[in-house]
């Protein structure tokens, strides 16, 4: 069928982020609102010119700053606009992670949902534990329930175009436009709203606008997972940030092992 072809032809795409997603563990147009579907012809492949113009507008202190060459790297033999639409693709995944992590660190450690969080009526995990500690108390089948949603996630980010295809974009390595995520028009089933500005709220803003939202986003993300990973580091390796000690309360679990807990 079509979608079985579909799921064949990006399956390599998928497994070159997964990889890649798993050796690099460690931000961007969010603000850019997904518009009637662009024709497969389009393209906006970035420079590196295109690169250095934006890193002065977005730090002129810092600027440029490329010391491992990546942009040059050519990964699994791509041209050098397709290698920068990846690390852009890349960048805008991680600093959107971060973000939603270090807002729900923060939400975490002070608040608690008043439902329950399984079937049998079980609380949500109090406060009193720190979040990693909330994670690994929350029951395994919730921890898949996160990652295979994310996940499916992960995979719709993927799509290209397909004949009759409404909603997939134009791959980021090849033309398309890093960090935008295609709408749920063909979805099996009805779903009411958006991953990306599920309101509307961005869908008239001005071309300037949506350009100086995408420098914030940017910049919110790196600062972002400087924040998670400061929480982190602080947790798990207490007096390493000294603005944290005692903020964030120590952790002896595994942070990179997100089922140590339950095995």
């Amino acid at each position: 069928s079509q979608f079985i072809s579909h799921i064949r032809n990006n399956l390599e795409s998928i497994m070159m982020k997964l990889l890649a997603f798993a050796s690099l563990l460690c931000g961007s147009t969010a603000f850019v609102a997904p518009s009637t579907p662009s024709r497969v012809s389009t393209t906006v492949h970035e420079t590196k010119e295109d690169l250095q113009a934006l890193a002065k507008d977005l730090n002129p202190i810092v600027n440029y700053w490329d010391p491992l060459g990546l942009t040059d790297a050519a990964f699994w033999g791509m041209s050098q606009e397709q290698t920068i639409g990846w690390l852009r693709q890349s960048e805008i995944k991680h600093s959107r992670v971060a973000m939603a992590a270090f807002v729900g660190y923060c939400v975490q450690s002070n608040f608690v949902f008043p439902w329950a969080i399984s079937l049998d009526g079980s609380p949500h995990p109090s406060t009193d534990l720190s979040p990693p500690e909330q994670w690994d108390a929350i029951p395994f089948g919730s921890k898949l329930q996160i990652i295979g949603f994310v996940g499916f996630l992960e995979f719709y980010s993927e799509l290209t175009p397909a004949g009759g295809s409404t909603s997939s974009l134009p791959h980021y390595v090849n033309g398309g436009v890093p960090g935008k995520f295609p709408d749920f028009n063909d979805v099996p089933h009805p779903v009411p709203f958006n991953l990306f500005d599920p309101f509307g709220f961005s869908k008239n803003k001005s071309a300037e606008a949506k350009a100086k939202g995408l420098k914030a986003e940017i910049n919110n993300g790196r600062l972002a997972m400087l924040g998670i990973f400061g929480f982190l580091s602080e947790q798990t390796i207490p007096g390493s940030v000294p603005g944290l000690t005692g903020v964030v309360k120590p952790y002896l679990g595994e942070v990179m092992a997100p089922f140590s807990a339950n095995f």
